[in-house]
């Protein structure tokens, strides 16, 4: 899922919508069927300087003096084509990716895209180049990635 727009999403959102996506997912493809990323974090703080409505509240407060105010939340300062969401999932469950997106997408104010990416989940090869290299054997696991065994190196390493 993609912002189209320059905004913050609370941390609020940010979980109900990952939520609402992990519930509807999970439902159809089971809990080990995908691999969901939350790809913005809410490091902003967010802050609120009080102000009395009340009955001699000029005696009680000193305007814009010192108005630095109290942290009421987070949120996640989102920019233009900012990926917000990504899943990785076996092709015959791309619908029901598309489809939770769709839902988690009423989370959050302004618009959002959901777009299928061409490269082979979490990595930087495409469909075609990680079969490729997956079948010459040039793929070292690294977490949930994968690393690209370049040509280079001792003659040894490489086996000539």
């Amino acid at each position: 899922m993609v912002s189209l727009e320059k905004e913050q999403l609370s941390s609020e959102a940010l979980e109900a919508a990952r939520i609402c996506a992990n519930k509807y997912i999970s439902k159809f493809t089971g809990k080990d069927g995908f691999h969901m990323r939350v790809r913005v974090h809410p490091w902003h703080v967010l802050r609120i300087n009080k102000m009395l409505s009340c009955a001699g509240a000029d005696r009680l407060q000193t305007g814009m003096r010192g108005a630095f105010g109290k942290p009421t939340g987070t949120v996640a300062r989102v920019d233009i084509n900012q990926i917000l969401f990504s899943i990785r999932t076996k092709e015959a469950a791309i619908p029901h990716a598309i489809e939770a997106f769709r839902r988690a997408k009423y989370k959050f104010p302004g618009r959002q895209k959901i777009q299928v990416s061409l490269k082979w989940g979490f990595t930087k090869f495409s469909k075609e180049e990680y079969l490729k290299y997956k079948a010459e054997d040039r793929f070292l696991p690294d977490g949930a990635n994968i690393k690209l065994i370049k040509p280079k190196g001792p003659l040894a390493k490489l086996g000539a």
